[in-house]
């Protein structure tokens, strides 16, 4: 059946070729239309706890989307009126960037930030800061006094020491542009940044911003790894057409994923271009091992009337289940990443999907075809010369002698150990900061900057939700509110919390004449209402809800974080859950966990909950599609080998480097899962193809590693070549992700030459000794209408 197709093929070449250049041409066109850009609400999983209770109260309490600009002399306290001018101008300034929240706007020179102050006349309340910049001596000692003295400001919104203050501003989710709001906020920076001050910036939209102003940069890094990846396959093929068709299968695999993708309106995140490297890449595995295969096929058959048609329908034939089954499990691996509920990651499966599949077509079908147009053999004796050929003997000599015992003792030690190791990979992010970006990135340097000063540039808030209205307002609850604050602040990441149990006894203060004696939470439910009541009436109206609805039944509480990595959000979360269980609310509950600390708390949660699930899917995806094409468990349990040793190496090196596993590296990590089978799957099928032959057995693993193993070894320095590329690129998520690639890459191959080979000829698996028979042949035989060289 296979070689009737292939014969089919190279019969309609003319037309099969005009059809699929006129495909290619056609999406390549809609693929310059995709959108390239990170869209928030993918990021999220669906029907999370986590993400239900941020949807609900995130107007009131704080979305995830939150910049927060801070402000620093370089000499002096902020309590000088060229610096508090400048927060004024960025307070005013802000209104005007798109879907910025108005009333999610604050510092000093807000509206909301209040003095409370009581006596006999009665309660008094004024903005400290607002609508003037105080400008004499006497006001700026005054501001500094009313804001030492609030509880409030101080270490939240103006540091410890007076140094520096906060401006802070929230978006609405859904109308969020990053890269807008990034150049718009920078452009306010530029106005207000000179010699006097130091301006700080962080917030996920500034993140997500420096993604996208570095987009030029990896669209370039992109371009120069398909230049090395040219060079270097010219450099060790030494052919035209083995350069410059396997490119041709990667142009047209990815023209076709990325127009399917525009086409449907999948946009395309600029964090996964490294994704699509890699997806290429398999493209021009797949193609170098066709190439190198019909220059095989071409120089047994030399100058007969049609060679270069019958080469290339030989090699279609051989290589088609080889190379059909690797597609299929690269694609069965991707497709369990979609079995996740985060939007991304389905979205990316579909197109990485797509993309693999297209393969089979760019690679399998049409570089064989382009072949047969191929005039004259010229495919001359260049061992001599060839760098590869110590390493492919080198295989061979393992194989053949004794040392292919220690090789499998060895390489039984690497996956223990590695094994071993692998289980220290974090599930999040491992290092403060953001891991996108490198430590000594403007970003993370601000971030630091903030963390130092303030209670934490990153927030969470959970609820406590009543079932009946003015819940909050009894004591009870204020004071189990209060319990739980101060148990989370001695966890060292959190750097401190706030909610309205922290309003009210300042506000009881005041109704004192100052009396600290009354710095504290009333015991009366009566009391606790009239202090809310007296706060709302004597400020702006909203200025409440930023920690009370106007129900009181539902009440938030903000923990301000100093880092995302993994470890401290789940501990956060763990320490949430245990005063939970042991302090729980009578009529109500505490709801988890909106903020965006509480939503990298839900992706965390998913990714753990589906990391060992989703690499004991996609291995039983490789078992079954490999028994059911060589027709036996064996060899689903064999090909198991490269993948795990593949695995767990890459991950005990993530755990070495301190590489989390989070929503950014999951698809990198499903990917790998088929590409370490890739290699060997090409030569085991030609280890069992060369013994069919009968034979000499040492003379079948000669042919299968001086062909595939070939193809493998130039596959790999290709590809190795241009992954490690992108070590220069400014975003540190790609340069990681890139040596990660690499790295797979180095052990698939060696594993393939190395390993595999040994582990066939030492266990001699029935799937690839199953119509072995030994007999003596000639140094050259004829099968067919192929002659097998001596590759010795």
């Amino acid at each position: 059946m296979v070689q009737r197709f292939a014969d089919l093929c190279i019969r309609f070449r003319a037309w099969l070729v005009g059809l699929l250049a006129f495909i290619t041409l056609f999406h390549a066109w809609n693929a310059l239309n995709i959108n390239v850009e990170t869209v928030f609400e993918d990021l999220l999983p669906q029907s999370h706890p986590y993400v239900e209770t941020h949807e609900q109260f995130k107007d009131a309490f704080g979305s995830s989307n939150m910049v927060t600009i801070m402000i620093e002399p370089v000499e002096g306290d902020i309590f000088q009126t060229e610096v508090l001018r400048k927060v004024q101008y960025l307070t005013r300034e802000l209104r005007t960037v798109p879907a910025v929240d108005d009333y999610q706007i604050v510092s000093l020179a807000a509206r909301k930030l209040k003095e409370v102050t009581g006596s006999t006349a009665g309660i008094d309340t004024r903005s400290l800061m607002w609508p003037e910049v105080p400008t004499t001596q006497a006001e700026l000692d005054q501001l500094r006094e009313s804001v030492v003295t609030n509880p409030v400001v101080m270490g939240t919104y103006v540091s410890e020491d007076l140094h520096s203050t906060l401006v802070t501003a929230d978006f609405i989710d859904h109308l969020v542009d990053y890269e807008v709001v990034f150049n718009e906020i920078r452009a306010l920076i530029d106005d207000v940044d000179d010699a006097s001050v130091n301006v700080r910036l962080v917030g996920d939209p500034i993140l997500y911003g420096w993604v996208n102003h570095y987009l030029t940069e990896t669209l370039q890094l992109a371009l120069l790894a398909l230049l090395v990846m040219a060079v270097v396959l010219f450099a060790l093929v030494r052919t035209w057409r083995g350069t410059l068709l396997p490119l041709v299968s990667g142009f047209a695999s990815g023209s076709w994923a990325l127009g399917t993708a525009s086409l449907l309106g999948i946009h395309f995140d600029p964090l996964v271009v490294v994704v699509a490297v890699l997806i290429t890449s398999r493209a021009v595995s797949h193609s170098v091992q066709i190439v190198t295969r019909f220059e095989e096929e071409l120089s047994c058959l030399g100058d007969v009337e049609g060679a270069s048609r019958r080469a290339a329908s030989n090699t279609l034939r051989e290589l088609f289940r080889p190379g059909l089954l690797g597609i299929a499990t690269d694609a069965g691996c991707v497709a369990v990443v979609a079995l996740s509920p985060i939007p991304l990651l389905q979205k990316l499966a579909f197109m990485a999907i797509t993309w693999i599949s297209t393969v089979a077509v760019s690679a399998i079908i049409l570089t064989p075809v382009l072949l047969s147009w191929v005039n004259q053999a010229r495919v001359q004796t260049r061992r001599r010369l060839d760098p590869l050929r110590p390493v492919l003997n080198l295989a061979l000599r393992t194989v053949a002698s004794r040392a292919r015992v220690p090789a499998l003792v060895t390489a039984l030690v690497v996956l223990v150990g590695s094994g071993y190791f692998a289980f220290g990979l974090q599930v999040g992010d491992a290092n403060p900061g953001s891991p996108i970006l490198w430590p000594d990135s403007t970003y993370n340097q601000d971030s630091a900057a903030v963390n130092a000063n303030y209670h934490g540039a990153d927030r969470m808030f959970i609820v406590a939700s009543g079932e009946e209205e003015g819940f909050v307002q009894r004591p009870e609850v204020l004071a189990n509110m209060n319990r739980l604050q101060r148990f989370m602040e001695a966890q060292p990441q959190v750097g401190g919390t706030l909610s309205v149990a922290d309003i009210l006894p300042t506000v009881h203060r005041v109704l004192r004449e100052g009396n600290p004696h009354y710095q504290e939470l009333p015991n009366d439910a009566l009391m606790t209402g009239e202090l809310m009541y007296i706060f709302e009436s004597v400020s702006e109206p909203g200025d409440l809800d930023q920690f009370v609805d106007s129900d009181k039944q539902h009440a938030g509480i903000t923990l301000f974080f100093q880092d995302r990595q993994g470890e401290t959000i789940r501990t956060a979360l763990a320490r949430l859950n245990e005063y939970i269980d042991n302090n729980p609310l009578e009529g109500g509950e505490y709801l988890l966990a909106g903020g965006l600390i509480g939503l990298l708390g839900a992706v965390n949660e998913v990714i753990l909950a589906g990391q060992i699930q989703s690499i004991a899917l996609a291995l039983l995806v490789l078992v079954v599609m490999c028994t059911l094409v060589y027709r036996s468990s064996m060899a689903g349990m064999f090909f198991m080998v490269p993948v795990i040793m593949s695995n767990t190496l890459t991950f005990s090196f993530m755990a070495w480097q301190g590489i989390g596993m989070n929503i950014n590296t999951v698809p990198v990590a499903a990917l790998g899962i088929g590409l370490g089978v890739d290699y060997a799957l090409y030569i085991c099928d030609r280890i069992r193809e060369e013994l069919r032959r009968g034979g000499d057995e040492l003379q079948a693993y000669r042919m299968a590693l001086h062909s595939a193993g070939r193809a493998v070894l130039v596959t790999a320095a290709v590809l190795i070549a241009s992954t490690l590329l992108w070590w220069a690129s400014s975003l540190r998520f790609q340069a990681e992700m890139g040596l990660l690639m690499g790295l797979w890459l180095t052990v698939s191959a060696v594993t393939a030459l190395f390993v595999m080979p040994s582990l066939a000829y030492v266990f001699k698996p029935r799937f690839i000794y199953r119509d072995f028979q030994p007999e003596p042949r000639p140094e050259a035989a004829t099968t067919g209408d192929r002659l097998v060289p001596n590759e010795g």
